[in-house]
């Protein structure tokens, strides 16, 4: 691991020291290309030693880093999972979005775009346990994907997985592009947790073109952009399943160590990311148990 900081501390530092602007001077940016990056703590200050002045920071009630919490809906076959390790053209990601300092709880609907770009609707959903699709959810799902995409939704929707973070959001003073910056991600699903290493943090460049500043700033050093999916490692670790294209990003991502499941019959299985171990039975993890644990937690 870098001798570097941690990755919270170094990116609450970064936070303090930039400029704050509001949530309304932050461009939504609902369709765009999105470029991510894993990068080392040494790094991440370079980079914001050549950012200069050129960026502020999302403050929101006097707070610069935030909590996040995702709960990840998919089928109980894992079809957008699969969609997306397939890479197929046109595919989406179903989550609900809590804020935990603030921002309220949103669903939103994430589809692949043309050329690599990012298309995301999303619907308030306060007041609605995160776990769960209402009616009025599922008519959201079922009228976006086929308007959007000409596709009919799925009838067996549920909740897979959650994930926990910490993010710092960087706005392009020149306007239309901006950066997020997670760390401390842990995955979990209501029978296991992988964290993810605290030396590193995840950038995702936000722009209209794909061409934002930060891109030729990480470029200009070397680092290119990684293919990388929450919730696509988090089943791939999770679940023991293949991870095909993000394999390399999982194992210098995530914590790697092998854990141990209780399949259906009751014995307990070696599980990784071969996919050998991948538990016996259609439906891996009773939905009612997903729901109790699928709830916000405290990002660690």
């Amino acid at each position: 691991m870098s001798a570097g900081p941690y990755a919270d501390a170094l990116l609450a530092g970064i936070a303090a020291s930039t400029p704050g602007v509001g949530l309304d001077e932050v461009p939504e940016l609902m369709s765009r290309v999105d470029r991510k990056y894993i990068v080392t703590t040494t790094i991440m200050t370079r980079v914001a030693a050549e950012m200069g002045d050129r960026f502020h920071v999302l403050r929101i009630e006097g707070r610069r880093q935030f909590r996040y919490t995702s709960t990840y809906f998919d089928t109980p076959e894992l079809l957008t999972f699969h969609q997306h390790r397939q890479d197929r053209r046109r595919r989406f990601k179903l989550r609900t979005r809590t804020y935990l300092d603030g921002g309220g709880q949103w669903l939103e609907l994430k589809l692949s775009g043309a050329r690599g770009s990012t298309d995301k609707h999303r619907i308030p959903y306060d007041g609605v346990p995160s776990a769960t699709l209402t009616p009025e959810a599922l008519d959201f799902v079922r009228d976006t994907l086929l308007s959007r995409l000409h596709l009919v939704a799925p009838e067996t929707l549920g909740p897979v997985l959650a994930t926990d973070y910490k993010r710092v959001t960087l706005i392009d003073r020149a306007g239309g592009a901006r950066v997020t910056c997670d760390t401390g991600l842990v995955c979990r699903d209501g029978y296991d947790s992988r964290p993810a290493r605290g030396d590193l943090v995840l950038l995702e460049s936000k722009s209209v073109d794909g061409k934002g500043l930060i891109d030729k700033v990480l470029r200009g050093l070397g680092v290119r952009p990684v293919s990388v999916s929450k919730y696509c490692i988090a089943v791939a670790a999770l679940r023991g399943l293949p991870a095909n294209r993000w394999r390399p990003v999982l194992h210098r991502y995530l914590d790697h160590r092998p854990g141990r499941r209780r399949a259906h019959d009751g014995r307990w299985v070696e599980v990784g990311w071969t996919g050998t171990g991948r538990l016996p039975g259609s439906r891996p993890w009773p939905e009612h148990r997903l729901a109790a644990e699928c709830r916000p937690g405290p990002a660690r």
